[in-house]
Protein backbone atom coordinates (compact mmCIF):
# COMPACT_ATOMS: atom_id res chain seq x y z
CA UNK A 1 0.00 0.00 0.00
CA UNK A 2 1.44 3.81 -0.96
CA UNK A 3 0.95 6.15 2.01
CA UNK A 4 0.02 8.72 0.38
CA UNK A 5 0.07 11.08 4.09
CA UNK A 6 3.03 13.33 2.66
CA UNK A 7 1.29 14.18 0.22
CA UNK A 8 -1.82 15.32 1.64
CA UNK A 9 0.20 17.27 4.38
CA UNK A 10 2.31 19.23 1.26
CA UNK A 11 -1.18 19.71 -0.44
CA UNK A 12 -2.33 21.48 3.01
CA UNK A 13 0.63 23.57 3.44
CA UNK A 14 0.11 24.71 0.13
CA UNK A 15 -3.24 25.91 1.04
CA UNK A 16 -4.74 23.33 -1.16
CA UNK A 17 -6.66 21.64 2.19
CA UNK A 18 -10.17 21.61 -0.16
CA UNK A 19 -8.03 18.69 -2.51
CA UNK A 20 -6.53 16.95 0.62
CA UNK A 21 -9.78 16.65 2.44
CA UNK A 22 -11.35 14.75 -0.91
CA UNK A 23 -8.25 13.03 -2.10
CA UNK A 24 -8.75 10.20 -0.45
CA UNK A 25 -12.45 9.22 -1.79
CA UNK A 26 -11.43 9.55 -4.89
CA UNK A 27 -8.54 7.39 -4.95
CA UNK A 28 -10.78 4.90 -3.09
CA UNK A 29 -13.50 5.84 -6.18
CA UNK A 30 -10.44 5.15 -8.71
CA UNK A 31 -8.69 2.17 -7.18
CA UNK A 32 -11.20 -1.25 -6.33
CA UNK A 33 -11.99 -4.29 -7.45
CA UNK A 34 -15.10 -2.65 -9.47
CA UNK A 35 -13.01 0.16 -10.80
CA UNK A 36 -11.97 -2.44 -13.84
CA UNK A 37 -12.73 -5.96 -15.18
CA UNK A 38 -8.93 -6.69 -14.65
CA UNK A 39 -8.02 -4.90 -11.71
CA UNK A 40 -7.53 -7.78 -9.26
CA UNK A 41 -5.32 -9.24 -11.56
CA UNK A 42 -3.39 -6.31 -11.90
CA UNK A 43 -3.21 -5.81 -8.42
CA UNK A 44 -2.05 -8.92 -7.75
CA UNK A 45 0.12 -8.99 -10.12
CA UNK A 46 1.50 -5.68 -7.90
CA UNK A 47 1.31 -7.84 -4.43
CA UNK A 48 3.56 -10.23 -6.10
CA UNK A 49 6.01 -8.31 -6.75
CA UNK A 50 9.64 -8.87 -4.71
CA UNK A 51 10.14 -6.15 -1.99
CA UNK A 52 14.00 -5.16 -1.90
CA UNK A 53 15.81 -3.99 0.80
CA UNK A 54 17.84 -1.01 -0.18
CA UNK A 55 18.51 -1.71 -3.93
CA UNK A 56 21.01 -0.16 -5.99
CA UNK A 57 19.33 3.21 -7.75
CA UNK A 58 20.40 5.11 -10.47
CA UNK A 59 17.92 7.74 -11.31
CA UNK A 60 19.89 10.92 -12.95
CA UNK A 61 20.42 12.68 -16.00
CA UNK A 62 22.07 9.37 -17.13
CA UNK A 63 18.48 7.52 -16.59
CA UNK A 64 17.07 4.96 -14.17
CA UNK A 65 17.91 1.48 -13.39
CA UNK A 66 17.18 -0.02 -10.06
CA UNK A 67 19.62 -3.11 -8.70
CA UNK A 68 21.28 -5.50 -10.40
CA UNK A 69 20.56 -9.37 -10.99
CA UNK A 70 22.27 -10.28 -7.71
CA UNK A 71 20.23 -8.69 -5.42
CA UNK A 72 17.45 -10.56 -5.80
CA UNK A 73 17.29 -14.22 -5.14
CA UNK A 74 16.55 -17.04 -8.43
CA UNK A 75 12.46 -17.08 -7.03
CA UNK A 76 12.67 -13.08 -6.45
CA UNK A 77 13.66 -12.71 -9.97
CA UNK A 78 11.29 -15.18 -11.55
CA UNK A 79 8.68 -13.40 -9.08
CA UNK A 80 9.64 -9.86 -10.71
CA UNK A 81 9.60 -11.34 -14.45
CA UNK A 82 5.86 -12.79 -13.79
CA UNK A 83 4.92 -9.89 -12.38
CA UNK A 84 5.90 -7.09 -14.69
CA UNK A 85 4.43 -9.74 -17.38
CA UNK A 86 1.11 -9.45 -16.17
CA UNK A 87 1.24 -5.81 -16.46
CA UNK A 88 1.43 -5.88 -20.01
CA UNK A 89 0.92 -4.09 -21.95
CA UNK A 90 4.04 -1.59 -21.27
CA UNK A 91 3.69 1.60 -23.24
CA UNK A 92 6.24 4.38 -21.60
CA UNK A 93 9.81 3.68 -20.36
CA UNK A 94 12.27 2.00 -20.94
CA UNK A 95 12.80 0.38 -16.98
CA UNK A 96 16.03 -1.42 -16.48
CA UNK A 97 14.75 -3.74 -13.43
CA UNK A 98 17.28 -5.79 -11.62
CA UNK A 99 19.01 -6.09 -15.20
CA UNK A 100 15.73 -7.10 -16.73
CA UNK A 101 15.21 -4.94 -19.71
CA UNK A 102 11.54 -3.72 -19.72
CA UNK A 103 11.51 -2.28 -23.62
CA UNK A 104 8.16 -0.05 -24.18
CA UNK A 105 6.46 1.10 -26.84
CA UNK A 106 7.81 4.36 -26.18
CA UNK A 107 11.70 5.49 -25.27
CA UNK A 108 10.38 8.25 -23.27
CA UNK A 109 13.65 8.72 -22.59
CA UNK A 110 14.34 10.18 -25.55
CA UNK A 111 11.52 12.81 -25.39
CA UNK A 112 12.90 13.46 -21.66
CA UNK A 113 16.47 14.12 -23.29
CA UNK A 114 14.68 16.80 -26.08
CA UNK A 115 12.68 18.29 -22.80
CA UNK A 116 14.90 18.61 -19.81
CA UNK A 117 17.75 21.75 -21.00
CA UNK A 118 14.92 23.88 -21.98
CA UNK A 119 12.88 24.04 -18.60
CA UNK A 120 13.78 25.88 -14.74
CA UNK A 121 15.81 23.78 -12.94
CA UNK A 122 13.26 20.82 -10.87
CA UNK A 123 15.19 21.49 -7.79
CA UNK A 124 12.58 21.64 -4.85
CA UNK A 125 9.54 21.76 -6.80
CA UNK A 126 6.20 20.66 -6.78
CA UNK A 127 5.68 19.14 -9.95
CA UNK A 128 2.28 17.74 -11.93
CA UNK A 129 2.37 15.76 -14.55
CA UNK A 130 -0.72 15.28 -16.48
CA UNK A 131 -1.45 12.43 -18.41
CA UNK A 132 1.60 10.77 -17.11
CA UNK A 133 1.06 7.02 -18.33
CA UNK A 134 3.40 4.49 -15.78
CA UNK A 135 4.56 7.56 -14.59
CA UNK A 136 8.24 7.24 -16.31
CA UNK A 137 8.78 11.33 -16.54
CA UNK A 138 7.55 11.59 -12.98
CA UNK A 139 10.67 9.32 -12.42
CA UNK A 140 12.94 11.47 -14.07
CA UNK A 141 11.67 14.58 -12.58
CA UNK A 142 12.13 13.24 -9.17
CA UNK A 143 15.66 12.57 -10.20
CA UNK A 144 16.44 16.19 -11.35
CA UNK A 145 15.63 17.15 -8.11
CA UNK A 146 12.16 17.98 -7.37
CA UNK A 147 10.35 18.54 -4.07
CA UNK A 148 7.52 15.95 -5.23
CA UNK A 149 5.69 15.00 -8.06
CA UNK A 150 2.13 13.89 -8.44
CA UNK A 151 1.17 12.07 -11.75
CA UNK A 152 -2.53 11.51 -13.11
CA UNK A 153 -3.53 8.95 -15.16
CA UNK A 154 -7.50 7.84 -15.66
CA UNK A 155 -6.23 4.36 -16.36
CA UNK A 156 -6.08 2.37 -13.88
CA UNK A 157 -3.43 -0.09 -15.52
CA UNK A 158 -0.82 2.77 -15.87
CA UNK A 159 -1.57 3.51 -12.25
CA UNK A 160 -0.95 -0.22 -11.41
CA UNK A 161 2.25 -0.41 -13.27
CA UNK A 162 3.30 2.91 -11.34
CA UNK A 163 2.53 0.93 -8.36
CA UNK A 164 4.43 -1.74 -9.45
CA UNK A 165 7.92 0.36 -9.96
CA UNK A 166 7.12 2.42 -7.09
CA UNK A 167 7.63 -1.08 -4.62
CA UNK A 168 10.58 -1.99 -6.54
CA UNK A 169 12.23 1.51 -5.44
CA UNK A 170 11.26 2.08 -2.33
CA UNK A 171 9.60 4.85 -0.40
CA UNK A 172 10.16 8.43 -2.61
CA UNK A 173 7.93 11.44 -2.67
CA UNK A 174 6.44 10.87 -6.25
CA UNK A 175 2.37 9.35 -6.47
CA UNK A 176 0.53 8.71 -9.32
CA UNK A 177 -3.17 9.45 -8.56
CA UNK A 178 -5.83 7.87 -10.71
CA UNK A 179 -7.40 11.13 -11.82
CA UNK A 180 -7.56 13.61 -14.99
CA UNK A 181 -6.93 17.13 -15.00
CA UNK A 182 -10.59 17.77 -14.54
CA UNK A 183 -11.00 16.09 -11.73
CA UNK A 184 -8.02 18.18 -9.98
CA UNK A 185 -9.97 21.40 -8.12
CA UNK A 186 -10.27 24.14 -10.02
CA UNK A 187 -7.73 27.18 -9.48
CA UNK A 188 -5.89 24.71 -7.27
CA UNK A 189 -2.65 27.03 -7.73
CA UNK A 190 -0.13 25.52 -5.93
CA UNK A 191 2.43 23.63 -8.48
CA UNK A 192 5.60 25.26 -9.35
CA UNK A 193 6.07 23.47 -13.03
CA UNK A 194 3.54 21.52 -14.94
CA UNK A 195 3.94 19.46 -17.84
CA UNK A 196 1.20 18.10 -20.48
CA UNK A 197 2.97 15.68 -22.70
CA UNK A 198 0.75 14.14 -25.36
CA UNK A 199 -2.82 15.12 -23.71
CA UNK A 200 -3.62 18.10 -25.28
CA UNK A 201 -4.45 17.06 -29.03
CA UNK A 202 -6.96 14.33 -27.03
CA UNK A 203 -9.26 17.21 -25.79
CA UNK A 204 -12.10 18.05 -27.05
CA UNK A 205 -11.35 21.79 -26.19
CA UNK A 206 -7.38 22.68 -26.43
CA UNK A 207 -8.09 26.00 -24.83
CA UNK A 208 -10.12 24.59 -21.91
CA UNK A 209 -7.41 22.26 -21.54
CA UNK A 210 -4.83 25.37 -21.57
CA UNK A 211 -6.77 26.55 -19.32
CA UNK A 212 -6.75 24.25 -16.84
CA UNK A 213 -3.31 23.95 -16.70
CA UNK A 214 -2.75 27.40 -16.19
CA UNK A 215 -4.60 27.64 -13.33
CA UNK A 216 -2.59 24.24 -11.28
CA UNK A 217 0.25 26.54 -11.70
CA UNK A 218 1.59 29.10 -8.92
CA UNK A 219 2.10 32.40 -9.80
CA UNK A 220 5.48 32.70 -11.50
CA UNK A 221 5.09 28.61 -12.51
CA UNK A 222 5.85 27.18 -15.32
CA UNK A 223 3.99 25.26 -18.32
CA UNK A 224 6.01 22.49 -20.56
CA UNK A 225 3.60 21.59 -23.13
CA UNK A 226 4.11 18.52 -25.64
CA UNK A 227 1.48 17.99 -28.38
CA UNK A 228 1.20 17.12 -32.03
CA UNK A 229 1.43 19.61 -34.56
CA UNK A 230 1.20 20.57 -38.10
CA UNK A 231 3.88 22.47 -40.22
CA UNK A 232 1.67 25.77 -41.75
CA UNK A 233 1.07 29.40 -41.10
CA UNK A 234 -0.75 31.24 -38.06
CA UNK A 235 -4.46 30.28 -37.96
CA UNK A 236 -4.03 26.72 -39.43
CA UNK A 237 -5.14 23.44 -37.84
CA UNK A 238 -6.22 20.17 -38.95
CA UNK A 239 -9.25 18.57 -37.34
CA UNK A 240 -9.52 14.77 -38.73
CA UNK A 241 -13.13 14.20 -40.08
CA UNK A 242 -12.71 10.82 -38.44
CA UNK A 243 -9.47 8.66 -37.27
CA UNK A 244 -5.47 10.29 -37.40
CA UNK A 245 -3.08 7.75 -37.25
CA UNK A 246 -5.99 5.16 -36.67
CA UNK A 247 -6.61 7.03 -33.05
CA UNK A 248 -9.81 7.94 -32.79
CA UNK A 249 -9.59 10.18 -30.12
CA UNK A 250 -7.84 13.24 -31.77
CA UNK A 251 -9.11 16.73 -31.74
CA UNK A 252 -6.72 19.59 -32.77
CA UNK A 253 -3.74 19.68 -34.51
CA UNK A 254 -2.27 23.39 -35.05
CA UNK A 255 0.49 24.83 -36.16
CA UNK A 256 3.18 26.10 -34.00
CA UNK A 257 2.07 29.74 -34.55
CA UNK A 258 -1.58 28.70 -34.14
CA UNK A 259 -0.69 26.95 -30.38
CA UNK A 260 1.56 30.23 -29.36
CA UNK A 261 -1.89 32.22 -29.99
CA UNK A 262 -3.35 30.10 -27.93
CA UNK A 263 -1.30 30.12 -25.18
CA UNK A 264 -1.12 33.74 -25.07
CA UNK A 265 -4.79 34.39 -25.22
CA UNK A 266 -5.13 32.03 -22.63
CA UNK A 267 -2.84 33.83 -20.09
CA UNK A 268 0.61 32.44 -20.52
CA UNK A 269 3.94 34.54 -20.83
CA UNK A 270 7.64 34.16 -22.23
CA UNK A 271 6.52 31.25 -24.97
CA UNK A 272 8.77 29.42 -26.71
CA UNK A 273 8.96 26.58 -28.82
CA UNK A 274 12.19 24.78 -27.78
CA UNK A 275 11.53 21.69 -29.84
CA UNK A 276 9.91 20.39 -33.18
CA UNK A 277 10.51 16.49 -33.67
CA UNK A 278 8.73 13.97 -36.25
CA UNK A 279 8.00 10.42 -34.57
CA UNK A 280 10.82 8.00 -35.95
CA UNK A 281 9.52 4.45 -35.90
CA UNK A 282 12.76 4.10 -33.74
CA UNK A 283 10.85 5.84 -30.60
CA UNK A 284 7.61 4.37 -31.11
CA UNK A 285 7.01 0.24 -32.43
CA UNK A 286 6.11 -2.40 -30.81
CA UNK A 287 8.52 -4.56 -28.31
CA UNK A 288 8.39 -8.11 -26.37
CA UNK A 289 6.60 -5.72 -23.82
CA UNK A 290 4.00 -4.15 -26.38
CA UNK A 291 2.99 -6.20 -29.41
CA UNK A 292 0.24 -4.95 -30.74
CA UNK A 293 0.21 -2.41 -33.71
CA UNK A 294 2.86 0.81 -32.97
CA UNK A 295 3.76 3.34 -35.14
CA UNK A 296 4.91 1.82 -38.33
CA UNK A 297 1.49 -0.02 -38.64
CA UNK A 298 0.07 3.83 -38.88
CA UNK A 299 1.69 5.03 -41.43
CA UNK A 300 1.27 4.86 -45.18
CA UNK A 301 3.27 2.22 -46.01
CA UNK A 302 4.14 3.95 -49.55
CA UNK A 303 4.74 7.57 -47.76
CA UNK A 304 5.88 7.30 -44.26
CA UNK A 305 5.48 10.98 -44.21
CA UNK A 306 1.73 10.54 -44.44
CA UNK A 307 -0.23 8.61 -41.98
CA UNK A 308 -2.41 5.46 -43.51
CA UNK A 309 -5.50 8.03 -43.52
CA UNK A 310 -3.44 10.59 -45.68
CA UNK A 311 -2.82 13.20 -42.93
CA UNK A 312 0.93 14.62 -42.17
CA UNK A 313 2.90 11.94 -39.99
CA UNK A 314 3.21 12.68 -36.44
CA UNK A 315 4.89 16.10 -35.77
CA UNK A 316 5.62 17.05 -32.03
CA UNK A 317 6.84 20.48 -30.54
CA UNK A 318 7.59 20.93 -26.88
CA UNK A 319 6.51 24.87 -25.78
CA UNK A 320 7.64 26.28 -22.46
CA UNK A 321 6.20 29.24 -21.10
CA UNK A 322 5.20 30.77 -17.62
CA UNK A 323 2.13 32.39 -15.58
CA UNK A 324 2.46 35.91 -13.60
Amino acid sequence: MIDYQPLYELLTERNAEHWSAILPEQIQQKLNPGAHGNFVKWNAAVEQLPIPLNPSIQLDDKGFKIGRTEELSTQQWQQLDAGLKNLFPWRKGPYDLFDLHLDTEWRSDWKWDRVKDHISPLDKRLVLDVGCGNGYHCWRILGAGAQMVVGVDPVQLHVLQFQAIRRLYGEAPIYVLPLTLEEIPARTNIFDTVFSMGVLYHRRSPIDHLTDLRDCLRSGGELVLETLVIEGKLGEILVPEDRYARMRNVWFLPTCDTLVSWMKRCGFKNIRVVDVNQTSMQEQRSTPWMTFNSLQDFLDPDNPELTIEGHPAPRRATIVATID
